[in-house]
């Protein structure tokens, strides 16, 4: 059984607690830190997106199009659909000549409160670009269409089904994974994720090692290591994209900048490059439970291997011990993690 990662407790007694898995990784597969089963296949879904986008850049496609920060940043992201994201991946698009009608993402109202409101004011309907995954999507119709111009194919119908595990393009999108995390993904579990591209059941060794090459580029081919180091200025640069106003990604990033590179996935999923560490992170929370248990347990990690003043404490305040208060606002406890939870320095 995976040791208490998590607990809440409110008053003098410990109401619930969340159980689940950490490792960290070196870019040579060396274990810094194991805490419970990290060889146990799970779906990391959106937390791998900058492993996902590594072929949107070193394949040239990025440069062509003249993609800047906050669009490569974007295609890392698991965005809230605030009027900025939107506009963003509609900019991506319209480089290539396209526009939303060629995402396959699939269509949901904005996560972020204060946008779907502003939607519904406006009577008007969310769509693709909304999705929190509409930046990735768009970085995978960028690599298409330089994919269809290389193959002297009309772009538009050349990326049209590009979420099928046999396009081109998700050839191209699952060897890149599977590079970065060294592990076979031809006889790993698969499914489909939310925005119906292929997911791929990988154990958090692997997961972690892949981010620790995100962070050093060591063990990446050359042009894969380059796109790493795009990728992670993008995202310092802009970190609003990854996530949004308030999101634990972009107030992480805002802060740390390059020191960290952090994304959440689903169910519990989270993962971290440490480029000053040369580590890479990847944890699973049981239940499933990604703000209440999973930020808890990231933000523990990142204060143990990347803190360095009062700053980057006062940073993680309130994402390290996490205050829950009762509609009246007091506060009646407090999300944090176990107490013996250690985690080597």
């Amino acid at each position: 059984m995976n040791p208490v990662l998590v607990q809440l407790r409110r008053g003098t007694a410990v109401e619930s607690f969340h159980r689940g898995a950490i490792a960290i990784v070196d870019a040579d597969g060396n274990v810094h830190t194991v805490l419970g089963d990290i060889d146990r296949p799970v779906y990391p879904r959106s937390a791998v997106k900058a492993l996902q986008a590594l072929p949107l850049v070193a394949s040239g496609a990025a440069e062509h199009f003249g993609l800047d920060d906050a669009a490569l940043a974007l295609a890392c992201a698991s965005h809230g659909g605030e009027p900025g994201h939107v506009a963003t991946a509609a900019g991506v698009l319209a480089k290539v000549g396209l526009d939303a009608r060629v995402l396959e993402c699939g269509t949901h109202w904005p996560s972020h409160e204060a946008s779907s409101r502003l939607l519904a004011r406006e009577a008007a309907e969310p769509n693709a670009l909304h999705n929190n995954c509409s930046g990735k999507h768009s970085g995978f119709v960028c690599l298409g269409c330089l994919m269809a111009r290389e193959a002297g194919s009309e772009p538009e119908a050349f990326v049209r089904g590009y979420v099928s595990a046999t396009h081109p393009v998700m050839r191209e999108v699952t060897a890149a994974l599977q590079a970065a995390t060294g592990y076979d993904l031809a006889h790993a579990p698969q499914g489909v994720d939310g925005c119906s591209i292929p997911t791929f059941g990988i154990p958090l060794r692997h997961l972690a090692h892949g981010f620790a090459r995100l962070a050093t580029g060591l063990g990446l081919s050359p042009g894969h290591a380059e796109a790493a180091r795009r990728l992670r200025r993008a995202v310092a640069k802009e970190p609003f994209m990854v996530a949004g106003t308030g999101r634990f990604d972009t107030r992480v990033m805002q802060h740390f900048g390059e020191r960290v590179f952090c994304k959440v996935g689903a169910e519990g999923v989270y993962c971290a490059a440490l480029p000053e560490r040369g580590l890479g992170v990847a944890i699973k929370v049981d239940d499933g439970n990604t703000a209440r248990a999973a930020e808890v347990v990231m933000a523990r990690v990142i204060g143990a291997l990347v803190q360095r003043d009062d700053a980057d404490a006062a940073a993680l305040g309130d994402l390290v011990r996490v205050p829950l208060k009762n509609w009246n606002g007091i506060e009646v406890g407090q999300l944090e993690t176990a107490a013996d939870l250690l985690i080597a320095h």
